[in-house]
């Protein structure tokens, strides 16, 4: 059955490598990062922009399920909250379709490692690393399976997921 893979996660825990790596894995698959619908310049979050964001997000997402051409669609965004899951998912025709959440964590101190190493290389700005450490624990009170990738690649991690989602194991209880 066609497989919906919703993946969350701090910035820097390895939600875009980690899906990347599953797109490799899955057949006829396609892949949309959230954050690709944010790259704007001036970044501006107000209320305007975020309605924007998240009616682009549903959009695309909506348009791949229906396509035909994909078995698997693999989404990943920070969703740290429970109420960014029930928006899209609320505003999302999944009928025929599998849905397997996840949401990745890894402890503070690689999550601080890996920031601060994309900091040095000029991918970030020195200020997502407190709002990352912030919204780590949120994800502990979310209803979705954890995979923590403090020790894994992100192959492996993707691998995991693959696995999970194969016996059943990733759904979310909304």
């Amino acid at each position: 059955m066609p497989t919906l893979f919703m993946v969350g996660g701090p910035m820097g825990v390895g939600k875009t490598t980690t899906c990347q790596e599953l797109k490799r894995l899955l057949p006829n698959c396609v892949f949309l990062d959230g954050d690709w619908c944010w790259d704007m310049d001036p970044f501006v979050v107000n209320e305007q922009t975020k309605a924007l964001v998240l009616q682009n997000i549903t959009t695309l997402l909506q348009n791949f399920l229906r396509c035909g051409q994909f078995m698997n669609v693999v989404f990943c965004w920070v969703l740290h909250e429970e109420q960014i899951w029930r928006q899209l998912l609320d505003r999302l025709d999944l009928l025929g379709w599998e849905l397997c959440q996840v949401a990745l964590v890894c402890s503070e101190e690689q999550l601080v490692y890996r920031l601060q190493s994309d900091v040095a290389r000029g991918l970030r700005t020195a200020d997502v690393i407190d709002r990352s450490r912030q919204r780590l624990a949120s994800f502990a009170k979310l209803p979705v399976p954890l995979l923590d990738t403090t020790d894994r690649t992100a192959r492996q991690a993707a691998e995991e997921i693959a696995q999970l989602a194969d016996r059943g194991e990733i759904a979310g209880r909304w």
